[in-house]
């Protein structure tokens, strides 16, 4: 009679070479071997000479990309997943792969997280409240393909397509992926996005590759003290910011886009959004560390303290719609 089995080390051991697979994923993205890869796949030696990365190097990366699952090895020649087809492959709206080059180079901040778990206080460099910072031109095209499903879904379910000439107000709107989305969907609408100057340059450059920049508009400056006006908008969109402010913050920045809102207009927040009892999505449930590490007072919030805010800031109907992405759909009225 065999012993019963009991645990495995398999799940701790995964996550303590956490770092790893990101190193290894983040340098794969960097050098381009998805690419290499894309279509009828290679050996290492073909996979060196496309990407100019050394023999050994493309061995260590192709052996770990095969062990965390991302790709297949048939007769020594390695091919994509489905997976890192869809989404690591650069050229693609969906790549994700500039955002695990981001990933990897933070690494080295992930390592203050013992201190910063001890004080409760931050131990990196929070870059979002930087004005002028070359790094915008990594993170902001790195995390847009986040937001492209999420802002297609939204379109959908607010009825963009048909709405006319209507105008939103994009605040911290980064690369731009909603507006272009909005406005490749109706062809009368406006948009206009609030964001630092440097991140509104990005912005204006990655909205013309869809043909709709002079439907674009932005307004240069921090959202914290630039007037958003009253009754301008008939919808406005606050995405993935709410996660880096205090709920204080949060509710004087809902007040604003509730005054911005003509009559009957809608807010829509997009964040990492836990359920009340603080479960969700492992990315959402992992990114209040991330908020731990780099801000004074943000967090991954509940759907609880989202409705807690809005109310308060004079929303009157408030719905909370869950995306297949890690992200949550908040909808105010």
């Amino acid at each position: 009679m065999s012993a019963p089995i009991g645990p495995t080390p398999d799940k701790v051991m995964q996550l303590i070479t956490g770092g790893w697979a990101a190193a290894i994923l983040g340098s794969a993205a960097k050098h381009g071997i998805f690419n290499a890869l894309e279509g009828g796949g290679d050996d290492a030696a073909g996979v060196a000479k496309k990407t100019g990365i050394s023999a050994r190097g493309a061995q260590a990366v192709l052996d770990g990309l095969t062990g965390v699952g991302l790709l297949t090895l048939v007769n020594g020649r390695y091919q994509n997943t489905p997976e890192a087809s869809a989404f690591l492959v650069k050229g693609k709206p969906t790549c994700l792969g500039g955002m695990a080059e981001v990933m990897t180079g933070s690494l080295t901040d992930w390592v203050t997280l013992p201190e910063a778990v001890k004080t409760g206080n931050p131990t990196a460099t929070n870059t979002a409240e930087m004005a002028d910072n070359d790094f915008w031109h990594v993170l902001v095209p790195a995390i847009a393909a986040l937001s492209f499903p999420v802002a297609h879904m939204a379109a959908q379910r607010l009825g963009i397509a048909k709405a006319g000439a209507v105008r939103w107000l994009d605040v911290g709107g980064g690369s731009g992926v909603w507006s272009a989305v909005w406005l490749s969907a109706n062809t009368q609408a406006k948009g206009v996005q609030l964001d630092w100057p440097v991140v509104n340059k990005i912005a204006k450059g990655f909205v013309a590759t869809f043909g709709v920049a002079d439907r674009f508009e932005t307004i240069d400056g921090d959202f914290h003290t630039v007037d958003f006006g009253a009754a301008q908008y008939d919808f406005a969109i606050y995405g993935h910011i709410a996660h880096q402010e205090t709920p204080a913050d949060n509710v004087a920045i809902f007040r604003k886009f509730r005054k911005a809102l003509k009559p009957g207009g809608t807010l829509l927040v997009n964040d990492f959004v836990l359920s009340d009892e603080r479960t969700g999505h492992p990315f959402a449930m992992m990114f209040g560390a991330q908020m731990l590490l780099v801000t004074k007072g943000g967090n991954a919030w509940r759907q609880a303290d989202y409705r807690t805010w809005l109310a308060e800031a004079g929303f009157a109907s408030v719905d909370i719609v869950l995306t297949p992405s890690p992200a949550t759909l908040v909808f105010a009225k």
